[in-house]
């Protein structure tokens, strides 16, 4: 009997993720040879492991599941006790949030490079929300996005908290007598900002909405309204006199960004790489 990682992995994915295709897609080869993978294993325990019709594991793939994971489980034990991060390759699936995206996630990429340097990164920037459901999925390892959050995830390190402030180009003195260029009427951005002027009531403030931070933030330099944003993502133009802090009593909650991961199934990396965000943030909040 001659079983292979790339066997055990590929039982895994198909487990995890119900799909040969997806299995394919995340182990970076073709559905053939997941199946093929699949079909020579089957051969050699002697029976069906995932039933084809319903992508669920078979008794005998569910008892299979569990000491393939103990297998990679304890391959990754292995390089974590080497001490040699740099024997990890593959990729990791990152999701970030656009105000990461806008101030530190060169950075940490560049950390990211240092310690792992075999280690390929494929990212995804988008709302916390999509990087939530995408993580529960397991379309992500790792992502570095801000509460509140739907679902519980096993591992999950705090990134620090990042204030708010409001800004606008220079000469804009008043919030309220502008356009308000705020963030994605699905984010808690929009949500707090739309909530704490619905709560004045006779104030008819505008609020107009876009998918991106950094949009908003063009749009303010060049005179089109305030916007209210992380400070982190504003504290280059501030410095440069291209944006002015506009002074008003209220501001958004600051948001409070974690490095969100299954500390169940991933490999150690993932939880090394979430760690090197913290040292990152660090830096920036």
């Amino acid at each position: 009997m001659n079983i292979t990682l790339k066997q055990l992995e590929a039982l895994i994915w198909v487990a995890d993720l119900r799909s040969f295709n997806k299995a394919a897609e995340r182990l970076a080869t073709t559905q053939p040879n997941i199946s093929g993978r699949i079909a020579k294993l089957e051969g050699m325990l002697g029976g069906r492991l995932i039933d084809r019709d319903t992508m669920q594991v078979t008794p005998l793939g569910g008892r299979m599941l569990k000491r393939a994971r103990a297998v990679l489980a304890a391959m990754d034990a292995l390089v974590v006790e080497s001490g040699e991060a740099g024997l990890y390759d593959g990729v990791l699936r990152l999701g970030v949030t656009e105000m990461v995206a806008e101030t530190w996630l060169r950075a940490f990429l560049a950390r990211l490079a240092e310690v792992f340097p075999k280690l390929d990164v494929e990212l995804t920037v988008d709302f916390s929300a999509t990087l939530e459901k995408r993580l529960a999925e397991r379309a992500i390892d790792l992502a570095l996005q801000n509460a509140p959050f739907q679902r519980a995830m096993s591992g999950e390190v705090s990134l620090g908290a990042f204030p708010m402030v409001w800004v606008a180009a220079p000469g804009v003195d008043d919030v309220v007598t502008q356009p308000i260029l705020t963030h994605g009427r699905d984010t808690i951005l929009y949500q707090q900002v739309a909530a704490h002027f619905a709560a004045l009531g006779g104030s008819a403030v505008r609020l107009v909405p876009s998918s991106n931070l950094a949009t908003g933030l063009q749009m303010a330099m060049d005179g089109r309204g305030v916007t209210v944003v992380p400070k982190a993502m504003a504290r280059a133009a501030l410095d440069a006199g291209t944006l002015v802090q506009v002074p008003y009593a209220w501001v958004p909650e600051p948001l409070r960004f974690f490095a969100r991961y299954d500390a169940e199934r991933t490999q150690a990396a993932v939880a090394q790489a979430a760690d090197l965000a913290v040292e990152i943030a660090d830096h920036f909040s």
